[in-house]
């Protein structure tokens, strides 16, 4: 699938070849067009007319607020937009009170001159990896083509599909334990999920609030990189691109590589090949801890489990549970049985688990599958809960491990399988390393794409 990107829309945009109010209403005809009305939970025509008229005039002045001045985003419905209500793809807060006030980081965005064309639909409160919403429907998988519909990637389902579908260059989404990398997996778009602390997470709806990070999907890594430049207020970014033979890439021991589909492994071991023929230095390695984190989560349960329980006990304890998604209240209701030692022992785990892999990895840039498998036909998920829990758990198993040794990441598509399904390539860096991973994926992205 072809999509312009921020990077050539901006360009555009400052030489005065588009204007940024026919974007805007282009965005919203491509909106009608896709015919999948569960992309987004609103549309927010009368903002972005706004937002694209202020454009339009600085642009004419020559005055354009940042380098992505009149691009068109959109929003995971977690972030705060000043005057609505913000539903974390729920029907339970709707009565809640509308934000005062844009969160920061969409402010930030804001202040840039990009234009919010509205809020996507995602999982309901960010607790899946699959992207099934009852509420509000399941985006359409846009590579499954006229065959059954396939899972959208969670939670930042809607913003997955968005870009892979052309009608915006970029959108915003939220990660806990993949929900930035996992759809763009599924959809064949690249996923930036930043460190945790990296973007303001004011104003952002939490799900686990000590592995919660932000993160833009966009069709290329440089588009991601210039986001994120404007988004912290650089004139122009920092991150460039790293020459190939430079780096050198570590592949774990096969906890990342249990039970993935042959194409998935074989994507992967093409683009590995490609990389060492550019010059790149590939080492395997043991990596026992990844496999201590699988054993501490199944004697004591999830972080992210116990942290969802503390912000929806109430609501698990009331009616509103009665109207939430029985999958998301069966998963967080799993951390009933965990214990305050239970926590304490995950918590004191995941700092001596945290400097191991840190001095492992050093210089070097952890590789892996983003996904072990394509995205899955949602039929049997939706049909059968057990079914759905095993595919939950099997694709958030790369990137979770990720989010609780707080790696930053990138995926990048890397190929597809027989059915034209993507592969995601997942490169990840010790926390508060972005700038060295950013450089890495942009320097190495033609070659991963193949």
């Amino acid at each position: 699938m072809t999509s312009r990107t921020a990077k050539s829309l901006a360009q555009a945009l400052q030489a005065g070849r588009i204007d940024p109010v026919d974007l805007a209403v282009e965005v919203f005809e491509k909106i009608s067009q896709a015919g999948d009305p569960a992309i987004f939970i609103e549309q927010l025509p009368d903002r972005a007319m706004a937002e694209a008229r202020a454009s339009r005039e600085r642009l004419k002045a020559g005055l354009p607020a940042s380098l992505l001045d009149g691009v068109p985003i959109a929003w995971k419905d977690l972030f705060d937009l000043k005057g609505r209500v913000t539903t974390a793809g729920s029907v339970v807060l709707k009565r809640e009170a509308p934000a005062s006030a844009d969160a920061p980081v969409v402010a930030a965005g804001h202040r840039a001159g990009m234009v919010t064309t509205g809020t996507l639909n995602m999982t309901e409160f960010a607790y899946s990896g699959i992207g099934l919403n009852p509420h509000y429907g399941t985006p359409l998988n846009p590579h499954a083509g006229q065959g059954p519909a396939r899972s959208p990637g969670g939670s930042s389902s809607g913003s997955g599909v968005v870009v892979a579908r052309g009608i915006v260059p970029v959108a915003m989404g939220t990660d806990t334990g993949g929900s930035v990398r996992i759809p763009a997996s599924f959809n064949g778009v690249v996923g930036y999920k930043s460190s945790t602390g990296h973007y303001p997470m004011e104003g952002v709806f939490p799900l686990a609030r000590t592995l919660d990070s932000l993160g833009p999907l966009a069709n290329t890594v440089e588009d991601c990189v210039l986001f994120d430049a404007v988004l912290r207020g650089l004139a122009r970014p920092e991150a460039h691109a790293s020459k190939v033979g430079q780096l050198t890439f570590l592949i774990p021991d096969d906890v990342m590589f249990d039970d993935a589909e042959p194409a998935v492994v074989e994507n992967f071991n093409a683009t590995v090949a490609q990389l060492e023929a550019e010059g790149a230095r590939v080492r395997r390695v043991a990596m026992p801890q990844l496999h201590q984190i699988h054993e501490l989560m199944r004697r004591h349960g999830f972080l992210a489990g116990a942290e969802a329980l503390a912000v929806h006990q109430d609501r698990l304890a009331g009616p509103d549970a009665a109207q939430m998604d029985a999958r998301v209240v069966r998963r967080i209701r799993q951390a009933e049985s965990m214990s305050a030692v239970d926590l304490v022992i995950l918590q004191e785990a995941r700092i001596r688990l945290i400097a191991e892999t840190t001095s492992i990895i050093g210089d070097a840039i952890l590789i892996c599958p983003t996904t072990a498998t394509v995205a899955m036909q949602t039929a049997p998920l939706e049909a059968d809960q057990d079914v759905f829990f095993a595919h939950n758990g099997l694709t958030l198993r790369n990137t979770s491990l990720g989010n609780f040794l707080d790696w930053c990441g990138v995926s990048i598509p890397n190929g597809t399988d027989a059915n034209g399904m993507p592969t995601g390539f997942l490169m990840s860096r010790p926390h508060g390393q972005d700038h060295d991973l950013l450089c890495a994926a942009l320097g190495s992205e033609e070659v991963i794409r193949g």
